[in-house]
């Protein structure tokens, strides 16, 4: 983990942090918002049949259409993926999908996808544990992904 937080560092990106009990679900991170201020998001690991990989972020309060996501991107069907390819591949445990994980893919097997309505907002995510939440600007995200060699797509 220390390695994302001196990535961050040399990008010059700040972001406030919390503490927290762990929160695997969205619901149970409700109460997150109240500690420090951002737009709640979800973060979900979906993989195909051939094992492409793609990390989906979105508004909290909407329900991921895998169907049309394959559709978007020609993938073919489309499926959450299981703990042990969430940690083979990002090396996390389920309830702390994030996408600053990718700075965990050296073989660049994650494709990143971004909801639009989160243009511009102030979001929050896990830093690669879900007992602490991290507020990111949404530009400084990108400049992120670009660094770690995970130019988003989005949706």
């Amino acid at each position: 983990m220390q390695t994302l937080y001196h990535t961050l560092a040399a990008l010059h990106i700040d972001t406030d942090e919390v503490e927290h009990d762990p929160v695997t679900t969205v619901e149970a991170a409700q109460f997150v918002k109240t500690l420090i201020d951002g737009f709640g998001v979800k973060n979900l690991l979906l993989r195909n049949s051939r094992d492409d990989y793609y990390l989906a972020m979105l508004d909290e309060s909407k329900r991921a259409d895998l169907k049309e996501l394959a559709r978007i991107l020609r993938s073919g069907r489309l499926s959450f993926a299981n703990a042990e390819q969430l940690h083979d591949t990002l090396g996390l445990e389920p309830g702390s999908v994030t996408p600053l994980a990718v700075i965990n893919d050296a073989d660049h097997a994650v494709t990143v996808l971004i909801d639009r309505t989160l243009i511009g907002k102030r979001l929050l995510v896990h830093p690669l544990t879900n007992t602490k939440t991290m507020a990111i600007n949404y530009d400084d995200l990108i400049r992120f992904l670009d660094a770690t060699n995970h130019p988003p797509t989005l949706f």
